[in-house]
C-alpha cells in the first residue's frame, strides 16, 4: 500500500488511479489514514453493501442475535431444503 499525505496529494485523481497498479493508495492526514483508493476486486453491489452503514448495522444486529439466541446452521438449512425438495 502506498501512502500519501493529504497536503501532498495535489495531482488529479485520475493520475493516482493510473499509479495504483493493483495496489491501494492510502490518503493520510497527520499520519492517520483518512481515505483510500482501493482496486475493485468485487462487483459494485458488494462494495456498496459493504460500505453502507445501515446494511452493516443490520448485519451486526443479526450477528449479535445469533450470539445471544443461537440460530440455524447452514448445514441444517441445507437439510431442511433437501427434505422439502424430496416431498
Amino acid at each position: 500500500m502506498k501512502k500519501i499525505e493529504l497536503s501532498e496529494a495535489t495531482k488529479p485523481l485520475a493520475e493516482y488511479v493510473k499509479e495504483m497498479d493493483g495496489l491501494s493508495i492510502a490518503i493520510m492526514y497527520h499520519g492517520v489514514m483518512l481515505a483510500a483508493l482501493v482496486p475493485m476486486e468485487s462487483d459494485y453491489e458488494s462494495v456498496t453493501l459493504a460500505t453502507d452503514p445501515q446494511f452493516r448495522a443490520m448485519l451486526e444486529r443479526s450477528r449479535q442475535s445469533y450470539r445471544e439466541e443461537g440460530g440455524v446452521s447452514a448445514e441444517d438449512v441445507r437439510k431442511m431444503l433437501a427434505d422439502e425438495k424430496d416431498e
